[in-house]
């Protein structure tokens, strides 16, 4: 095979993607007006969130921002710079507004399901930040709601799996090219503390929400959701048993989420299993994701990805087209080739643009409120495998 054919392989969902630009001068609907949306939540994720929608003024327009924290609101005003966005401290008055069309949920998980409820009660299409609900009733129930308001868009915020990068893994799983998957191998470690400046004690539980269990999933939920959810949706599956262990092994420092954590998934289906562990003691690994089949790897970071062909599947896709005279794979010293040619945007850019097509044309997007909901119950099953000592097995009611 040549270069040229591989590249070609599983373009069909990303290349639209990379050709956004084009189409949005060609294509009607992507005239229209920009959406006004309001930010909930004005923390790192939501000022990060801002800064993206501020580069896509074509699609949104920022017409408010909500921060139960005085000087979170003061951190997002200054991103901004423009003394006509309106800010609120209730979230409640913020829906109440009759021109704002859509809101972004970035906060604690512990709220992510009551506000995403007053939202899409409110009217206003939601766009959630992973994980999508904190257990798996309110996941249940999200969906059951998003049902009932089938014109508003409910969105997760799966950004990495947006980019052209992770649409063409999913096509090179579904044709066979890696041949049988029998196993994923994921990391996302770090090496320190995850703690974040408190300016005054009364503040702790508030702003380091994520060490503490009444509001937050830990690591599985934070940063393992993404690549579980990855897996979900590649392969149209769940797992069926979940196996975790984990513990508090590294900061003792009155934290209740566990700092290191390893989690196995047995998807009997597909005969495969996944392994997903993440530590704040060593970064060395950081982002690792791993996909395994008798054909070849894929070994996928966040914006790049490398395929590793096994001996057989090697030999055939060095053979070059003597007709068209294509460029040969060329196989980097450890015997990759890159998917694509070039690093992809942030994941987000392309999830906004995906949010704004499903409003505007009223299609459900990839990262959807069923899609969310079952990723959401595969962190919560991994959770209650790791703090409860036990197997986790997936129940006939999670399929929705």
């Amino acid at each position: 095979m040549d270069r040229r054919s591989f590249l070609q392989q599983g373009s069909l969902l990303g290349g639209s993607l990379l050709m956004f630009d084009e189409l949005l001068a060609k294509t009607s609907w992507l005239n229209d007006k920009p959406i006004n949306i309001g930010m909930i939540g004005c923390g790192d994720r939501g000022k990060g969130v801002l800064s993206v929608i501020k580069s896509l003024p074509q699609l949104f327009r920022i017409r408010s921002y909500c921060d139960v924290l005085d000087f979170r609101l003061d951190e997002a005003n200054h991103l901004l710079k423009d003394d006509k966005i309106i800010k609120f401290k209730s979230h409640q008055s913020m829906l109440d507004d009759k021109d704002l069309d859509a809101v972004f949920i970035a906060v604690p998980l512990s709220a992510h399901f009551s506000i995403a409820k007053d939202a899409i009660e409110a009217g206003k299409h939601v766009y959630v930040e992973k994980t999508m609900t904190y257990s798996i009733d309110e996941a249940k129930q999200l969906v059951r709601l998003a049902d009932q308001h089938p014109k508003q868009t409910v969105q997760v915020g799966y950004q990495y799996r947006y980019s052209p990068l992770y649409f063409k893994v999913k096509d090179m799983i579904s044709s066979g090219f890696l041949g049988k998957v029998s196993q994923v191998d994921c990391r996302w470690d770090r090496n320190g503390t995850w703690r974040r400046a408190v300016p005054e004690p009364g503040l702790e539980r508030q702003i380091n929400w994520r060490m503490y269990k009444e509001f937050s999933g830990g690591l599985a939920a934070e940063l393992l959701s993404h690549q579980i959810d990855f897996i979900n949706w590649a392969f149209d599956t769940h797992p069926d048993e979940v196996y975790g262990t984990g513990g508090i092994d590294i900061y003792p420092d009155g934290r209740e989420t566990f700092d290191n954590i390893q989690v196995m998934f047995r998807y009997k289906k597909e005969g495969m299993i996944g392994n997903f562990g993440a530590t704040c003691g060593n970064a060395r690994d950081g982002y690792l994701f791993k996909i395994k089949g008798t054909k070849g790897t894929v070994s996928l970071l966040t914006n790049t990805g490398l395929f590793y062909p096994e001996k057989e599947a090697k030999e055939a896709l060095s053979t070059v087209d003597g007709v068209s005279g294509a460029t040969k794979i060329v196989w980097n010293k450890d015997g990759g080739t890159p998917i694509l040619d070039e690093p992809t945007k942030d994941g987000t850019w392309y999830a906004l643009q995906e949010f704004y097509k499903a409003i505007k044309t009223n299609t459900m997007p990839s990262s959807n409120v069923k899609r969310g909901a079952s990723a959401a119950i595969c962190v919560a099953m991994a959770n209650n495998a790791i703090y409860n000592n036990r197997p986790e097995y997936w129940k006939a009611d999670y399929d929705i």
